[in-house]
Parts: structure tokens; sequence; C-alpha cells
């Protein structure tokens, strides 16, 4: 595998399973020193001595993103260790389950999914922004945001939080520029994770309404956070990456649906 990575100083929010972990895997095979961060730390624990059993470079590091004593330390954690922070990859974020009538809606549920989606994000680029700028003109800030904020696919607070990400990705990235930092964001369709254990039929049937004809793996998503975080990507910023297996651009159930028999 290229490494293009070599040198370079990560931290992955909710990097215990799913994107965030194929994600520490990914920039770590390419050379990447990585700071594995999870609201559970026996989660990134885990993931980081499994890297290490590979010979990877990567430790492991508790973070609450909705914390900010917390993401403070967690920056700090990468900073004492390896010497230096050029990519920041925010990925942890909170969904829950709709009720079934929008006046019924919890305000709890909605502040935690904003606070940790969206509020999570800001803590972690706040606090990791002068050490990336300081990176060299690699500082990068990949945001994992969803189709679900740019089109409906249910979900109210999780979908307005990540496209109020889009949309911070967007100034952040004007802001950061002349600073030497790019900031984009990747938005994942379906992708099959451990939060969907219980729910394999969902997915099932889902998978032929993607024009491509599957749901997406960690690992697609990890493949394009690599590209944006990279120098491949040195003249990309404020950017909205679709990985979603064609889901925006194509509607197949209504193509079948009107189809001439």
């Amino acid at each position: 595998m290229e490494r293009r990575f070599d040198g370079y100083a990560v931290l992955i929010t909710g990097a215990g399973r799913g994107i965030g972990e194929a994600t520490a895997w990914r920039l770590a095979g390419e050379g990447a020193q990585v700071l594995v961060t999870d609201a559970d730390g026996e989660r990134a624990a885990r993931v980081a001595a499994a890297m290490r059993e590979r010979e990877l470079a990567a430790e492991s590091q508790p973070c609450d993103v909705a914390d900010r004593a917390a993401v403070e330390a967690a920056v700090e954690r990468a900073v004492s260790r390896y010497g230096r922070l050029d990519v920041l990859v925010n990925n942890a974020a909170s969904c829950h389950p709709d009720p079934p009538l929008v006046e019924d809606y919890p305000d709890e549920v909605w502040a935690r999914d904003l606070d940790i989606t969206l509020g999570g994000a800001m803590r972690c680029v706040r606090a990791a922004m002068p050490h990336l700028a300081a990176a060299g003109g690699r500082g990068a800030v990949v945001n994992i945001g969803s189709v679900n904020g740019e089109q409906d696919f249910g979900n109210h607070a999780y979908s307005a939080a990540k496209a109020g990400l889009a949309g911070l990705t967007r100034t952040l990235a004007g802001q950061c520029a002349g600073r030497g930092v790019r900031v984009n964001l990747v938005a994942p369709g379906t992708v099959r994770t451990p939060n969907w254990a219980g729910w394999e039929e969902s997915l099932e049937r889902a998978a032929p309404l993607y024009p491509l004809g599957r749901v997406g793996r960690p690992e697609d998503i990890a493949a394009a956070v690599a590209f944006l975080a990279s120098a491949d990507a040195a003249w990309i910023t404020g950017v909205t990456l679709p990985v979603d297996g064609g889901i925006l651009v194509g509607n197949l159930a209504l193509r079948r649906a009107l189809r001439k028999r």
C-alpha cells in the first residue's frame, strides 16, 4: 500500500469500531501515527492494541466529544505523544430513532444528537486548529457527514446535525485556508457497521436500491478519508464528497416503478 502519511500524526474520534476504526487502520497502514479515540475507552484501547500487534503506530485515548476537557486532553495527548498533529478526522456521532410524531420529539434527544454530531466536531476543530495550522501546510480536517445531510432519509436531529456539519465544513474551509489547513467532508450512504447489528435484513433490502448494487463497507469510507487527508487532495477544500453507491443521483425504486413493461 502507498505510504502517503509517513511522519503524519492523526487523531480520529469515534474510532472504536465501524468507519472510525477502518479509517484508523487505513491511515496507519499508510504510515500515520494514529491516536484512536472513542467515548468507550476500552473499545479504543482494543483497536489500538490490535494495530500495534500488526506493527502499526497507534495509541488510544478515551474521548467523549461532548466534553470540552476530554477533547482538549485528547488533542494534548496526540501532540505530546507524536510531537505534532497533522490530521483530524471527526467521526463521532449520535443518532436516535425518531418518534412516530414530530411533536413527541424529546428535547434531550434532539440536544444530544446535535451536541455530539455537530458540537463535538466543532470542539475538536477548536482544540486541534493551532496544531493543524503549525503542520507546515499539510494540516487537514476530514468530517464524516452523511447523505442524511443532503436528502431525506429520516432521523431529524441526526440529519440536521449532518447538514450543519456540511455547512461548518464550508465556513471553516474558508476561514482556515490562509493558515494552510484544508477542511472537507465525506458523506456516506448506508454502511454495514456494528450500528446495524440485528438489522441485517434491512441492509439486504436496501442494497438493490443503490445504483451500484450494494450497501457500503467501512473501508469504502476510509479510502475517501485517506484521499482527502493526503497531499493528493492538496488543492481541495470545502467540499462534500458523497461516498454513497450512487444513491443521491439515482432513484432505482422510482425508475423500476415507472418502467414500461
